[in-house]
């Protein structure tokens, strides 16, 4: 694939990430939350806890699971950014969560894996 078609599949990841979230009752706070610190796919809220949500697109697991590709370096510009969002938008001492949205697109046919509490 070339960069602007992987740039559009994880568009498209994202989007159907958001559509499987508010159907399982998560309000979407924000999508594509950029900061210095690196960016966050979808901010979500659900029972009075807020989750940061990673998604990972693939067409295929040959190289392994796309909630593989969140190593400790991107944990860490999650972190960072999540402390951003907190604070700007003055969530203060509410529960957070870091899940990895995983969707698999395999000929047409869309797996997607929620991956809650990923990491703490």
């Amino acid at each position: 694939m070339t960069a602007p078609e992987t740039a559009r599949f994880g568009q498209w990841g994202e989007r159907m990430a958001a559509v499987y979230l508010r159907d399982k009752g998560y309000e979407i706070l924000a999508r594509n939350f950029r900061t210095v610190r690196g960016e966050l796919d979808i901010v979500a809220a659900r029972d009075g806890t807020i989750v940061f949500v990673e998604v990972k697109s693939r067409r295929s697991e040959r190289f392994g699971r796309p909630a593989d590709a969140v190593t400790e370096e991107k944990e860490r510009h999650l972190r960072a950014a999540a402390r951003i969002f907190l604070r700007q938008h003055r969530l203060y001492g509410r529960k957070i969560r870091f899940d990895v949205l995983e969707i698999l697109d395999r000929y047409g046919q869309i797996h997607i894996r929620h991956l809650q509490g990923w990491f703490r």
